[in-house]
């Protein structure tokens, strides 16, 4: 879905942008957005909470290798592909992600190719890049396939896609259904809906591992994983949307040590590395 709605006359990619565009995703953790101090400490607090991001980064392999990165954010990943030596290039939907990302390289005397761009039409070349990262992105594009074909469009025979997109069968999937379908009186709601309306962006969407398999099967090999995550047991604030004396309370009483020992693999982030 690209296009306008019929029903609503909205666009759903314009949602997404003005949604984003109003705060960067962990706009929260920054302290201060003019000085090295404050992305410095945006950096420490985004790898404290997410602590596999620079293993399936891997920042360090990709040194004089041609890198694109999709949906910049705040720039953290960024900085660190550009440190590691990667001929690197990056795009994001929203002006406010690219303008952060911009002044913090220019912080640390960085260089990337930058620009506003959308993931569901890449302006690069077929066979450009070794490597395409994109973290917590995808999923909310409005034709996450389309833009999984764009990735692959774009890398080299044999190279490598490192994408997040969420998992559907999630500890904060079963939170939100909680919430929002049975608390709700709704028990029947599906998670497709609730992912779209009340996690982050409108639309936002979550996957299987077969749905998942499917949308990037055009790809030689692809593998996942699904750690649990500081969402998946509460061990910080919640997201953009998501604030409250429910959320409090929860934390309080939520069985973090059972749900380590039973749902080990049942986190929101699903971490794909694909090879074309």
């Amino acid at each position: 879905m690209t296009g306008r709605s019929g029903e609503t006359g909205v666009d759903p990619k314009r949602q997404v942008h003005d949604f984003w565009n109003q705060a960067s995703c962990g706009e929260d953790l920054l302290l201060s957005a003019t000085d090295r101090e404050g992305y410095r400490a945006q950096s420490e607090e985004r790898y404290r909470l997410e602590p596999f991001i620079p293993s399936f980064a891997d920042f360090s392999s990709a040194r004089g290798r041609r890198v694109l990165e999709i949906g910049v954010g705040l720039g953290a990943d960024h900085q660190r592909f550009a440190e590691s030596g990667a001929l690197l290039s990056g795009i994001d939907l929203t002006e406010r992600a690219v303008e952060h990302t911009q002044r913090r390289l220019a912080l640390f005397g960085l260089s990337s190719e930058l620009a506003v761009g959308d993931a569901e039409r890449l302006a690069f070349e077929d066979k450009t890049f070794d490597i395409v990262y994109s973290w917590g992105v995808l999923h909310h594009s409005p034709d996450t396939p389309r833009a999984v074909s764009e990735v692959h469009r774009v890398l080299k025979p044999g190279g490598k896609a490192l994408i997040m997109v969420y998992y559907k069968w999630s500890m904060v999937g079963a939170m939100l259904w909680i919430r929002y379908a049975l608390l709700s009186g709704r028990p029947w709601r599906g998670l497709r809906s609730i992912y779209a309306e009340h996690l982050e962006s409108p639309g936002t969407k979550a996957y299987s591992y077969v749905e998942a398999r499917d949308i990037f099967s055009c790809f030689a090999s692809v593998l996942i994983s699904t750690p649990l995550s500081h969402g998946d047991l509460l061990d910080s604030e919640a997201g953009q949307r998501h604030r409250g004396i429910a959320l409090r309370v929860a934390k309080l009483i939520w069985p973090r040590w059972l749900i380590r020992r039973i749902f080990p693999r049942a986190g929101l982030f699903m971490l794909i590395e694909a090879v074309k």
